[in-house]
């Protein structure tokens, strides 16, 4: 096969090239278009930064985040991996939520007003599959529908129209996103290519900086991958721009040694040699704790101990290091896994796969405190009982994009795929988001209840609206919505609606209201 041919028909405009320095993944793009000059000046003008942390393998929220004000309810169902009391990481401000005792760094980030806490995130119909929902997590869809691109990469396709085509040019010469430490998410596949760059390996970014290179064997391959290779370089046009942005800071804070703090690392310095770069994502793994959750007999202890302490410290070196170089007010950061445990634990000491639970929102004007309440939990859960979600991942998703990038109303709906109502999660004097709204309530505001409770057949809901959108949700114990009872716009006030559960089971269900940021959780239950 002649080399053109070669290289005609193995790579595409979008293709990562392993190998291409030292193990280095980078995407390599075609050159500008005359499009380009049609298409400057279409973008919105911000330098603000999103940086997402994946946990891999499903979080087990209530050891993460431990309710205090349910401390009896948590402690019955998980005796064997139960974190006593007076080793809950206290955090200034609520005495009905603290962490896990390995998560200083974090404790020190809330009481710095520097994190926000969203409890129990999810949707309506959970998937317990680490394959399908991650997925989900990543496109943004509904669990029964099948998007193949992700919720970043639609943002950016409609923030860079053309992309890869007429990139980059001289409004935006830097990537639009790199990921580290892992193959291009589905988060960043736009509705054509993929919007990001990808560097597999974190530790040969340094390799990549010095221009080390794998040898190629003294093949007839071994001569086309040096061809390929070559091919790269005079169409990779980020290569010389990471390059230079890294090299404009030659010392760091210090980072704990672990695969996070090495791509966080690598975050900071890229943010800070002044890449354009909207959106980083790196990821960790290890938190499908089916077993050995805790250690037996010392509870604080254990592997998802140590998977904690490593996210919590990689994080705070990250925040002490943009902090110390002077762009922490540019930065915010979002944890994810996939799905959440089992309210009740095991006996292999450890937790199933399950639906809701906590994520985290750090930096330096994000809105600080704790987003929703503490998890519902019965006094004797099941098995298969589940923490229903509060907060739908896309609304953390939407918040962040219209307050953190100030996109606008009519773009998001494109861009989510539906409606999802803003929580209070950013403060950006650019979007307009430059107060602490009150529109999270206290849990001590009944928001949402349901008379008669217990009941038999049928119940009256009644719920208090601030006005505007507001949805009434019925759930099950696995946290899956059996019944929308409310989906429309009310005028300011209290009102009703009858729920009818002739054709369910008896058990506990969950009333769950979402009017804006005021989104609230009851208990019902049904006796016959």
């Amino acid at each position: 096969m002649k080399r053109r041919a070669f290289v005609r028909n193995t790579i595409p405009a979008a293709l990562t090239l392993p190998g291409l320095f030292n193990g280095l993944s980078v995407k390599a793009f075609t050159d500008q278009h005359p499009l380009v000059q049609a298409l400057l000046g279409s973008t919105t003008d911000t330098d603000k930064v999103l940086v997402l942390i994946q946990l891999n393998g499903g979080n087990d929220g209530l050891n993460t985040v431990i309710p205090i004000d349910l401390y009896g309810n948590y402690f019955n169902a998980r005796q064997n991996i139960a974190i006593p009391l007076n080793k809950v990481l206290t955090l200034n401000g609520t005495a009905k939520t603290g962490i896990h005792p390995s998560m200083a760094g974090f404790q020190s980030l809330f009481n710095e007003g520097k994190m926000n806490i969203v409890q129990s995130v999810g949707y309506p119909t959970p998937s317990f599959s680490h394959f399908r929902a991650t997925d989900i997590w990543m496109s943004g869809s509904d669990a029964d529908q099948i998007v193949t691109n992700g919720w970043m990469g639609r943002y950016l396709n409609q923030e860079f129209p053309g992309y890869p085509e007429v990139y980059p040019n001289t409004q935006m010469p830097d990537p639009l996103a790199i990921q580290i430490g892992s193959i291009s998410s589905l988060a960043l596949q736009g509705p054509v290519t993929n919007m990001g760059i990808s560097i597999s390996d974190p530790s040969r970014f340094y390799d990549f900086l010095d221009g080390v290179e794998d040898p190629v064997p003294d093949t007839r391959w071994g001569k086309e991958l040096k061809y390929i290779r070559q091919i790269g370089k005079q169409t990779e046009k980020y290569t010389a721009l990471i390059k230079a942005a890294a090299a404009k800071v030659p010392t760091q804070g210090s980072y704990p040694s672990n695969d996070l703090g090495n791509e966080l690392k690598i975050v900071a310095r890229l943010i800070k040699g002044g890449l354009k770069t909207r959106v980083y994502m790196v990821s960790t793994g290890g938190f499908d704790t089916h077993a050995s959750q805790t250690n037996n007999g010392d509870t604080v202890t254990g592997n998802h101990a140590n998977l904690l302490y490593k996210l919590s410290s990689a994080v705070k070196a990250f925040m002490d290091d943009l902090k110390g170089l002077g762009v922490d007010d540019r930065v915010m950061g979002m944890t994810f896994s996939e799905f959440g445990r089992r309210i009740k634990s095991n006996a292999s000491f450890g937790t199933d796969h399950g639906a809701a639970a906590p994520l985290f929102v750090f930096g330096k004007h994000v809105r600080p405190g704790v987003t929703g309440n503490s998890p519902a939990i019965p006094a004797s859960p099941g098995l298969n009982d589940n923490v229903v979600y509060q907060y739908d991942f896309r609304s953390v998703y939407a918040s962040l994009l219209s307050q953190w990038f100030c996109v606008k109303g009519t773009d998001l709906q494109t861009i989510m795929l539906k409606n999802f109502q803003d929580i209070p999660l950013a403060v950006n004097a650019a979007c307009g988001t430059t107060g602490l709204d009150d529109v999270i309530r206290p849990d001590s505001e009944q928001l949402i209840l349901n008379y008669p409770n217990p009941f038999v057949e049928t119940t009256t809901i009644t719920f208090k609206t601030k006005g505007g959108h507001t949805l009434v949700q019925v759930m099950d114990t696995l946290g899956r919505v059996v019944k929308t009872l409310v989906d429309k716009t009310f005028a300011p006030g209290s009102h009703s609606v009858s729920f009818d559960s002739h054709a369910l089971p008896r058990g506990v269900y969950y009333a769950r209201l979402q009017n804006g940021g005021i989104q609230q959780v009851r208990p019902m239950l049904k006796t016959r």
